[in-house]
Protein backbone atom coordinates (compact mmCIF):
# COMPACT_ATOMS: atom_id res chain seq x y z
CA UNK A 1 0.00 0.00 0.00
CA UNK A 2 1.37 3.17 -0.86
CA UNK A 3 2.08 5.75 1.95
CA UNK A 4 0.24 8.63 2.11
CA UNK A 5 1.17 12.10 0.65
CA UNK A 6 1.64 14.35 3.48
CA UNK A 7 4.83 16.28 2.22
CA UNK A 8 5.47 18.15 -0.59
CA UNK A 9 9.31 16.56 -1.34
CA UNK A 10 9.63 19.33 -4.32
CA UNK A 11 8.72 21.62 -2.01
CA UNK A 12 11.14 20.26 0.62
CA UNK A 13 14.00 20.41 -1.79
CA UNK A 14 13.35 23.74 -3.01
CA UNK A 15 13.18 24.86 0.43
CA UNK A 16 16.77 23.31 1.16
CA UNK A 17 18.45 24.91 -1.88
CA UNK A 18 17.63 28.29 -0.82
CA UNK A 19 18.61 27.39 2.99
CA UNK A 20 21.86 26.20 1.87
CA UNK A 21 23.24 30.39 1.85
CA UNK A 22 21.27 30.94 5.21
CA UNK A 23 22.12 28.13 7.52
CA UNK A 24 24.80 29.56 9.36
CA UNK A 25 22.11 31.92 11.19
CA UNK A 26 20.97 28.39 12.88
CA UNK A 27 24.06 26.85 13.23
CA UNK A 28 23.83 26.45 16.78
CA UNK A 29 20.59 24.76 17.02
CA UNK A 30 22.27 22.18 14.74
CA UNK A 31 25.47 21.82 16.27
CA UNK A 32 23.30 20.83 19.79
CA UNK A 33 21.65 18.51 18.08
CA UNK A 34 24.53 17.17 16.37
CA UNK A 35 26.55 17.20 19.69
CA UNK A 36 23.62 14.74 21.45
CA UNK A 37 23.67 12.32 19.03
CA UNK A 38 27.56 12.73 19.20
CA UNK A 39 27.21 12.26 23.10
CA UNK A 40 25.16 9.23 22.38
CA UNK A 41 28.00 7.92 20.01
CA UNK A 42 30.85 8.50 22.49
CA UNK A 43 29.13 6.25 24.94
CA UNK A 44 29.20 2.73 23.05
CA UNK A 45 32.44 0.73 22.99
CA UNK A 46 32.51 -0.58 20.04
CA UNK A 47 33.84 1.05 16.88
CA UNK A 48 32.64 1.76 13.77
CA UNK A 49 34.26 1.49 10.08
CA UNK A 50 31.49 3.00 7.70
CA UNK A 51 29.38 5.09 8.16
CA UNK A 52 26.46 6.65 5.99
CA UNK A 53 25.16 10.39 7.66
CA UNK A 54 21.33 11.29 6.39
CA UNK A 55 20.75 15.28 5.90
CA UNK A 56 23.63 16.07 8.50
CA UNK A 57 23.83 19.47 7.09
CA UNK A 58 27.87 19.02 7.50
CA UNK A 59 27.35 19.09 11.22
CA UNK A 60 27.77 15.19 12.01
CA UNK A 61 30.23 14.65 9.20
CA UNK A 62 33.30 16.37 10.37
CA UNK A 63 32.83 14.60 13.70
CA UNK A 64 32.75 11.38 12.50
CA UNK A 65 35.46 11.49 10.32
CA UNK A 66 37.65 12.57 12.87
CA UNK A 67 37.55 9.01 14.15
CA UNK A 68 38.89 7.77 11.46
CA UNK A 69 35.49 6.27 9.68
CA UNK A 70 34.89 6.29 6.39
CA UNK A 71 31.30 8.90 5.92
CA UNK A 72 28.96 9.47 3.26
CA UNK A 73 26.53 12.24 3.46
CA UNK A 74 23.58 12.03 1.73
CA UNK A 75 21.54 15.44 1.40
CA UNK A 76 18.70 15.60 -0.74
CA UNK A 77 19.52 19.35 -1.99
CA UNK A 78 22.24 19.35 -4.89
CA UNK A 79 23.07 23.09 -3.36
CA UNK A 80 23.02 21.91 0.05
CA UNK A 81 25.36 18.77 -0.64
CA UNK A 82 27.57 21.12 -2.48
CA UNK A 83 27.92 23.62 0.25
CA UNK A 84 28.35 21.01 2.85
CA UNK A 85 31.30 18.86 0.72
CA UNK A 86 34.46 18.11 2.33
CA UNK A 87 37.43 16.12 1.35
CA UNK A 88 37.59 14.17 4.90
CA UNK A 89 33.97 12.47 3.56
CA UNK A 90 32.24 11.91 0.21
CA UNK A 91 28.73 13.91 -0.56
CA UNK A 92 25.88 12.97 -2.66
CA UNK A 93 22.39 13.89 -3.66
CA UNK A 94 19.98 11.11 -2.71
CA UNK A 95 16.03 11.30 -1.59
CA UNK A 96 15.55 10.06 1.65
CA UNK A 97 12.85 8.38 0.26
CA UNK A 98 14.83 6.34 -2.51
CA UNK A 99 18.27 5.82 -0.77
CA UNK A 100 20.90 4.20 -3.36
CA UNK A 101 22.85 1.96 -1.42
CA UNK A 102 23.49 -1.95 -1.16
CA UNK A 103 22.29 -3.96 1.72
CA UNK A 104 24.90 -4.20 4.42
CA UNK A 105 27.34 -1.06 3.28
CA UNK A 106 27.22 0.56 6.68
CA UNK A 107 27.88 -0.27 10.41
CA UNK A 108 26.48 3.26 11.53
CA UNK A 109 23.43 5.44 10.17
CA UNK A 110 23.38 8.82 11.33
CA UNK A 111 20.19 10.95 11.10
CA UNK A 112 20.20 14.33 12.80
CA UNK A 113 17.06 16.54 12.54
CA UNK A 114 16.17 14.84 9.15
CA UNK A 115 13.59 12.28 8.90
CA UNK A 116 10.44 14.11 10.04
CA UNK A 117 9.38 15.58 6.43
CA UNK A 118 9.30 12.13 5.10
CA UNK A 119 6.33 10.73 3.53
CA UNK A 120 7.15 6.72 3.97
CA UNK A 121 9.47 6.78 7.28
CA UNK A 122 8.69 3.16 7.96
CA UNK A 123 10.11 2.62 4.16
CA UNK A 124 13.00 4.81 4.67
CA UNK A 125 13.70 3.36 8.20
CA UNK A 126 12.77 -0.19 7.02
CA UNK A 127 15.82 1.16 4.34
CA UNK A 128 18.29 2.11 6.83
CA UNK A 129 17.78 -1.74 8.21
CA UNK A 130 18.84 -3.21 5.23
CA UNK A 131 21.64 -0.65 4.23
CA UNK A 132 23.35 -1.68 7.97
CA UNK A 133 25.35 -4.71 8.26
CA UNK A 134 24.41 -7.08 11.29
CA UNK A 135 24.78 -5.48 14.50
CA UNK A 136 25.27 -2.23 12.99
CA UNK A 137 23.74 0.96 14.81
CA UNK A 138 20.74 3.41 13.80
CA UNK A 139 21.17 6.86 15.99
CA UNK A 140 18.87 9.83 15.00
CA UNK A 141 16.76 12.55 16.56
CA UNK A 142 13.17 13.62 15.56
CA UNK A 143 11.30 16.55 16.70
CA UNK A 144 8.27 15.08 18.34
CA UNK A 145 5.39 16.72 20.14
CA UNK A 146 5.27 19.43 21.69
CA UNK A 147 7.65 21.29 18.89
CA UNK A 148 5.71 24.14 17.76
CA UNK A 149 2.79 23.88 19.34
CA UNK A 150 2.21 27.23 20.64
CA UNK A 151 3.22 28.80 17.03
CA UNK A 152 0.09 26.06 15.75
CA UNK A 153 -2.28 27.17 17.68
CA UNK A 154 -1.82 30.85 17.69
CA UNK A 155 -1.73 30.53 13.64
CA UNK A 156 -4.99 28.79 13.86
CA UNK A 157 -6.35 31.27 16.54
CA UNK A 158 -5.45 33.95 14.22
CA UNK A 159 -6.40 32.13 11.23
CA UNK A 160 -9.84 31.85 12.79
CA UNK A 161 -10.53 35.30 14.02
CA UNK A 162 -9.74 37.05 10.11
CA UNK A 163 -10.81 33.95 7.80
CA UNK A 164 -13.59 31.54 7.40
CA UNK A 165 -11.50 28.43 8.18
CA UNK A 166 -8.19 27.21 8.89
CA UNK A 167 -5.29 26.07 6.44
CA UNK A 168 -2.50 23.50 7.62
CA UNK A 169 0.67 25.71 8.03
CA UNK A 170 2.65 23.26 10.73
CA UNK A 171 3.23 19.76 10.17
CA UNK A 172 2.55 16.87 11.95
CA UNK A 173 4.95 15.42 14.32
CA UNK A 174 5.19 11.75 15.76
CA UNK A 175 5.31 11.26 19.24
CA UNK A 176 7.88 9.31 21.70
CA UNK A 177 5.73 6.29 21.74
CA UNK A 178 5.34 6.01 17.52
CA UNK A 179 8.68 6.25 17.44
CA UNK A 180 9.64 3.58 19.16
CA UNK A 181 6.80 1.44 17.88
CA UNK A 182 8.34 2.42 14.29
CA UNK A 183 11.95 0.94 15.11
CA UNK A 184 9.83 -2.14 16.21
CA UNK A 185 7.73 -2.33 13.61
CA UNK A 186 10.56 -2.33 10.92
CA UNK A 187 12.15 -5.29 12.67
CA UNK A 188 15.05 -3.25 14.12
CA UNK A 189 16.88 -4.95 17.71
CA UNK A 190 17.59 -3.64 20.94
CA UNK A 191 15.82 -0.07 20.25
CA UNK A 192 15.84 2.41 22.81
CA UNK A 193 13.93 5.70 22.34
CA UNK A 194 14.80 8.77 25.46
CA UNK A 195 13.95 12.80 24.72
CA UNK A 196 15.89 15.81 24.69
CA UNK A 197 15.18 19.67 24.84
CA UNK A 198 17.12 22.43 23.20
CA UNK A 199 15.54 25.38 24.86
CA UNK A 200 14.85 28.11 22.32
CA UNK A 201 13.33 31.57 23.06
CA UNK A 202 12.45 34.43 20.96
CA UNK A 203 11.92 38.30 21.08
CA UNK A 204 9.38 38.47 17.95
CA UNK A 205 7.26 35.77 15.65
CA UNK A 206 9.17 37.28 13.12
CA UNK A 207 12.41 36.00 14.74
CA UNK A 208 11.08 32.14 14.93
CA UNK A 209 9.39 31.96 11.27
CA UNK A 210 12.68 33.55 9.81
CA UNK A 211 15.00 30.68 11.60
CA UNK A 212 12.32 28.58 10.08
CA UNK A 213 13.45 29.43 6.96
CA UNK A 214 16.83 29.30 7.29
CA UNK A 215 16.77 25.80 8.51
CA UNK A 216 14.71 24.93 5.31
CA UNK A 217 11.85 24.01 7.60
CA UNK A 218 9.47 26.04 6.01
CA UNK A 219 5.48 24.79 5.44
CA UNK A 220 5.94 22.29 2.83
CA UNK A 221 2.88 20.48 3.50
CA UNK A 222 1.00 19.10 0.52
CA UNK A 223 -2.35 20.24 0.78
CA UNK A 224 -0.97 24.03 2.41
CA UNK A 225 -2.78 26.80 1.15
CA UNK A 226 -0.73 28.32 -2.16
CA UNK A 227 -2.66 31.69 -1.50
CA UNK A 228 -0.77 34.85 -0.20
CA UNK A 229 -2.04 34.89 3.67
CA UNK A 230 -3.82 37.59 5.36
CA UNK A 231 -2.10 40.76 5.49
CA UNK A 232 -3.03 40.71 9.71
CA UNK A 233 -2.80 36.93 10.15
CA UNK A 234 0.90 36.62 11.46
CA UNK A 235 0.49 40.14 13.50
CA UNK A 236 -2.73 38.69 15.19
CA UNK A 237 -0.51 35.58 15.59
CA UNK A 238 2.14 37.48 17.43
CA UNK A 239 -0.60 38.78 19.42
CA UNK A 240 -1.77 35.10 20.77
CA UNK A 241 1.80 34.69 22.12
CA UNK A 242 2.34 34.75 25.24
CA UNK A 243 5.51 36.68 26.19
CA UNK A 244 7.64 36.68 29.21
CA UNK A 245 8.46 39.54 31.65
CA UNK A 246 12.14 39.82 29.51
CA UNK A 247 9.92 40.04 26.25
CA UNK A 248 10.45 36.89 24.96
CA UNK A 249 8.67 33.80 24.73
CA UNK A 250 9.51 29.61 24.32
CA UNK A 251 9.79 27.94 21.22
CA UNK A 252 11.49 24.72 22.82
CA UNK A 253 12.90 22.19 20.59
CA UNK A 254 11.80 18.60 21.73
CA UNK A 255 13.54 15.72 19.98
CA UNK A 256 13.67 11.76 20.33
CA UNK A 257 16.46 10.37 20.22
CA UNK A 258 16.54 6.84 18.53
CA UNK A 259 19.23 4.24 19.06
CA UNK A 260 18.72 0.89 17.36
CA UNK A 261 21.10 -2.05 15.97
CA UNK A 262 20.45 -4.27 12.74
CA UNK A 263 19.44 -7.60 14.41
CA UNK A 264 22.24 -10.15 14.49
CA UNK A 265 22.72 -13.38 16.10
CA UNK A 266 25.33 -12.48 18.64
CA UNK A 267 22.74 -9.80 20.35
CA UNK A 268 21.28 -10.79 23.52
CA UNK A 269 17.96 -12.17 23.44
CA UNK A 270 14.83 -11.39 26.11
CA UNK A 271 13.59 -14.52 27.65
CA UNK A 272 10.53 -15.68 26.74
CA UNK A 273 7.41 -16.34 29.32
CA UNK A 274 8.35 -19.18 31.04
CA UNK A 275 12.05 -18.90 31.16
CA UNK A 276 12.72 -17.47 34.58
CA UNK A 277 14.37 -18.78 37.19
CA UNK A 278 13.23 -17.07 39.66
CA UNK A 279 10.07 -15.41 40.80
CA UNK A 280 9.16 -11.80 41.93
CA UNK A 281 7.56 -13.03 44.90
CA UNK A 282 10.90 -15.11 45.71
CA UNK A 283 13.06 -11.93 44.76
CA UNK A 284 11.04 -9.76 46.95
CA UNK A 285 11.41 -11.94 50.11
CA UNK A 286 14.94 -12.13 49.48
CA UNK A 287 15.32 -8.62 49.31
CA UNK A 288 12.86 -7.86 52.28
CA UNK A 289 13.61 -11.08 55.04
CA UNK A 290 12.58 -9.63 57.83
CA UNK A 291 8.90 -8.40 56.20
CA UNK A 292 6.02 -10.76 56.45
Amino acid sequence: MQAPIIFDRKAIRQYKDRAADSLHHVAPVFEAAADILLDRLNDITRTFDTALDIGGKGFIAPHLAAKGITVVQCESSLKLARATSSRSWHTLCADEEQLPFASESFDLVTASLSLHSINDLPGTLSQIRHILRPDGLLLASIPILSTLRPLKQALENAELALCDGLSPRVAPLPTQHSCAALLQRCGFALPVVDTEIIPLRYKSLTGLLQDLRHAGENNALAFRSKKIPPRMLFPAADAEITYDEDGRFAMPLHMAVLTAWSPAPTQPKPLQPGQFTHSLESALNAAHPDKE
